[in-house]
């Protein structure tokens, strides 16, 4: 089995640094067009894809189905597990702003953000009931930044150094009971 985990296409909040969380923001004209050039790559990658899930959230939403259209595969009903960890009073600001409000420290400030062990907790459930699910299946899943690194950094350990980029593909392959990692953060189709 292996699963491919993209980040969701661009959007205007992202453009300006802005933190979305679970706040429903679409994708912008540029997210589209990322999208359109993910699925290209995938159309003639050599790994057969028998289906797409998203989170609910609009901006993942749109981008598997741009991918799922263009790969002629079925979009699952979105799952819940798969949405942006909640950020709280965060939400919407960018990061001078909350350096503003809450000093430099707000990372350990309480303002209303999903716990870290929350989040990592639903994104292993979604992965392992997929394997259960799914065995001898490749599925696309598409997410957020935030749930993406939370895993990366449970299954990759000290290798998971980069931040999540919109449109980045990252495939995992499930061996035994290891989840392997074949391709990550890749976005060279973006180039």
């Amino acid at each position: 089995m292996r699963i491919g985990l993209i980040r969701h296409g661009q959007t205007d909040w992202n453009a300006l640094g802005r933190i979305q969380g679970q706040s429903d923001i679409p994708l912008n004209e540029e997210g589209r067009a990322q999208a359109h050039k993910l699925a290209e790559r995938l159309a003639i990658e050599h790994i057969e894809w028998s289906h797409i899930v998203s989170s609910s959230l609009q901006r993942a939403h749109e981008t598997a189905q741009i991918i799922a259209n263009r790969l002629h595969i079925p979009l699952l009903e979105a799952d819940e597990r798969l949405k942006e960890r909640g950020f709280g009073q965060i939400e919407g600001m960018t990061w001078e702003e909350r350096e503003a409000k809450w000093g430099a420290d707000w990372e350990t400030v309480e303002l209303g953000q999903e716990p870290l062990d929350v989040l990592q907790s639903r994104a292993l459930d979604f992965l392992e009931a997929s394997w259960q699910q799914f065995p001898n299946h490749n599925i696309l899943v598409v997410s957020h930044g935030g749930l993406l690194s939370q895993l990366f950094k449970l299954l990759m350990q000290e290798r998971h150094t980069e931040r999540v980029g919109n449109l980045s593909l990252t495939v995992l392959e499930r061996e035994a009971d290891v989840w392997n990692t074949v391709l990550y953060n890749n976005s060279d189709h973006l180039r």
